[in-house]
C-alpha cells in the first residue's frame, strides 16, 4: 500500500473523529480528496442561490454556513496536518465550530464566493498532502489535547465533508 491509500488505524485519532474516518473508502485519499469537491460543489450548484440561505430547522446553519463550516475546519485540519508534519509537537487548540459560523457572517456573501473559496482551500490541502514526504504521514502531534497523526487528519478531512455532504443530501436537498 502507497503512503496515500493507508488507512490511519483507530489509535491515530480521537474516538469523536471515528464517524468521519469511517466515511471514507478505502483508496489513494489525494484522489479522493480531488473527487470530492467537484461532487459537493456540483451538488450545491444544482440547489442554486434560491436556497443557499436555507436552513432545515430553526438554529441550524443555513447551505452557506455549512460552506463557510467546511472551508473552516479544513484550514484547520491542515495547518495541524502541516505543523505534525514539520516534526511541531506543539499542543494546538481546538476550536469552536459553533462560535466560528456566526464570526465568518457568510450569510452577506453570494453562493458563487462560498464555492470558489472552499475550492480554493481544497485545491491548497490536496497541494499540501499531495507534496508530503512518506514520513511525513506518520507523524502526530496533540491537537486539543489529543494526539492525532498527519494521516489521520487527512482521512478526518475527507469524512467530514462527506458527513456534512450527507446532511445536505438528506436534510437541505431532499
Amino acid at each position: 500500500m502507497t503512503t496515500h491509500s493507508t488507512r490511519p488505524r483507530d489509535s491515530e485519532y480521537a474516538e469523536f473523529y471515528r464517524k468521519y474516518v469511517s466515511r471514507v473508502p478505502d483508496g489513494d485519499i489525494v484522489e479522493i480528496l480531488r473527487e470530492q469537491i467537484n461532487v459537493t460543489c456540483a451538488l450545491i450548484e444544482k440547489a442554486g442561490e434560491e436556497k443557499a440561505g436555507f436552513a432545515y430547522a430553526p438554529g441550524k446553519w443555513t447551505v452557506r454556513e455549512v460552506i463557510g463550516h467546511l472551508a473552516d475546519a479544513e484550514r484547520i485540519f491542515a495547518y495541524r496536518a502541516l505543523r505534525f508534519a514539520r516534526g511541531d509537537e506543539t499542543n494546538l487548540a481546538g476550536f469552536d465550530e459553533t462560535a466560528y459560523v456566526p464570526a465568518g457572517r457568510f450569510g452577506g456573501r453570494s453562493l458563487a464566493s462560498m464555492l470558489e473559496e472552499f475550492r480554493a482551500v481544497r485545491a491548497a490541502t490536496v497541494a499540501l498532502y499531495a507534496g508530503l514526504p512518506p514520513e511525513a504521514w506518520s507523524r502526530s502531534g496533540p491537537a486539543n489535547n489529543n494526539i492525532v497523526s498527519v494521516r489521520a487528519l487527512v482521512w478526518i478531512t475527507a469524512g467530514h465533508e462527506r458527513h456534512h455532504r450527507a446532511l445536505l443530501e438528506e436534510r437541505y436537498f431532499v
